[in-house]
């Protein structure tokens, strides 16, 4: 017969072994939602962003942003009058709204017409940003 000594000790590692895993199971579980709450989570990009992460990708040494001085749309005056003063601008792309165009190019347009656009639109110089 099996004595009761015995059986209090295996009682006792069968109790001891049970607690210790439910101790190191809750641990993991406080970390884990720990750690997934503290990850900040990516925000999404506005469709700006997005139009001028896509003329970055085309590796232009220059990115420049045009909008009109009075904030309305960009018509195609507008953009005739962009296309016929930038010409060294390889990419131009415009936001969905129409109030701004994203330019990519390898010409500095500082050497160019760039006084000169700057008469008709508020021109932001992205190559840096």
């Amino acid at each position: 017969m099996i004595s009761r000594r015995l059986i209090i000790n295996l009682l006792g590692f069968l109790l001891a072994g049970i607690l210790l895993t439910g101790c190191d199971r809750a641990n993991q579980t406080g970390a884990d939602s720990q750690s997934a709450t503290s990850t900040p989570s990516a925000s999404p990009k506005t469709e700006f962003e997005e139009k001028l992460d896509w003329v970055r990708k085309g590796q232009y040494t220059y990115v420049w942003v045009f909008s009109r001085k009075d904030s309305k749309p960009i018509d195609k005056e507008d953009a005739a009058y962009l296309r016929e003063n930038a010409p060294q601008v390889v990419d131009w792309v415009l936001t969905d709204d129409g109030k701004k165009a994203i330019a990519g190019t390898n010409f500095d347009l500082a050497e160019g017409n760039l006084p000169l656009l700057q008469k008709r639109f508020n021109a932001e110089d992205y190559t840096a940003r």
